[in-house]
């Protein structure tokens, strides 16, 4: 899968994450994808409600040791 962006959030509690990849996405163009790294566990639900509310495509989430991967398309 090609990554167009990433960011890292590590260490970010909620809302954070999801506020960084909000204006992360604001800066791409439709059809792009954004690779979202967090250690919050609770940003698996947070993303899949953002996902929701804003149209944009989650692709994929993982969890890799302590890290939650998180994976966007601009609609």
């Amino acid at each position: 899968m090609q990554i167009d962006k990433e960011i890292d959030t590590r260490g970010l509690n909620c809302p954070l994450p999801i506020l960084k990849a909000k204006k992360a996405l604001s800066d791409m163009l439709s059809g792009q994808t954004l690779k979202v790294v967090a250690t919050d566990a609770g940003s698996m639900r947070d993303f899949q409600a953002f996902a929701k509310q804003t149209g944009n495509e989650l692709l994929e989430q993982s969890n890799v040791g302590e890290e939650y991967i998180h994976v966007m398309r601009r609609r």
